[in-house]
């Protein structure tokens, strides 16, 4: 199995045709959540494909809480094969809303952000880590019409969007869901910008 390096972390990685393998966006995550996460902190991955950017914190944080979802089966095992706990569901279904077990100070997304018609569908498992719908923000909207029942009072979100998903849209969904919406990293590759936009609940 295929394994690489990243900020102290070692991360296995599965069939590349079964599940996503981590790249620009998913190193620009890890690296804004590791400037957010802190010690003691109760934290959720959502759609953490190969456990990338949960085995980075696991790796660099001690006293951490961490627990990820992930639809896709092939992904899943290869997350639990880097010792995240991870629960096979879609987004947040399998975890219980506005009970204290399932109240988290920091929650972690890297949504499928590409504008994709019927005819551009990757076949299989791995359409869940590219579909973004026909506007690129149609799995972002579900995760944030759900994602206050899962944050502590204060509580924090980070997601990762590209410049052709569109900043502003995603930024006013954040504010009517309640949340203070900033972007807090950013990086140009080839034709889009990658962006980490933190939304502190208000």
């Amino acid at each position: 199995m295929v394994e690489i390096q990243y900020r102290n972390a070692r991360i296995k990685l599965g069939d590349t045709d079964l599940v996503y393998e981590p790249a620009e966006d998913s190193f620009l995550l890890a690296d804004a959540a590791l400037k957010e996460a802190k010690p003691g902190m109760r934290i959720l991955e959502i759609g953490a494909g190969s456990g990338f950017v949960s085995a980075v914190l696991l790796a660099n944080l001690k006293d951490i809480s961490l627990v990820a979802t992930e639809i896709n089966p092939h992904a899943a095992r290869c997350a639990k094969a880097n010792a995240v706990e991870v629960i096979r569901t879609d987004l947040f279904k399998g975890i219980k809303p506005r009970h204290l077990e399932s109240l988290f100070d920091l929650i972690l997304f890297n949504p499928p952000y590409l504008p994709t018609s019927k005819e551009e569908k990757v076949p299989g498992w791995l359409n869940y880590a590219f579909d973004g719908g026909i506007s690129g923000r149609e799995t972002m909207g579900r995760f944030l019409d759900d994602v206050r029942d899962y944050l502590k009072p204060g509580g924090e979100i980070l997601v990762l969007i590209s410049s052709i998903t569109g900043l502003d849209v995603v930024k006013e969904k954040m504010e009517k869901s309640g949340f203070k919406a900033e972007v807090v990293a950013k990086k140009k590759v080839s034709f889009e910008e990658l962006m980490v936009v933190r939304g502190k609940l208000l």
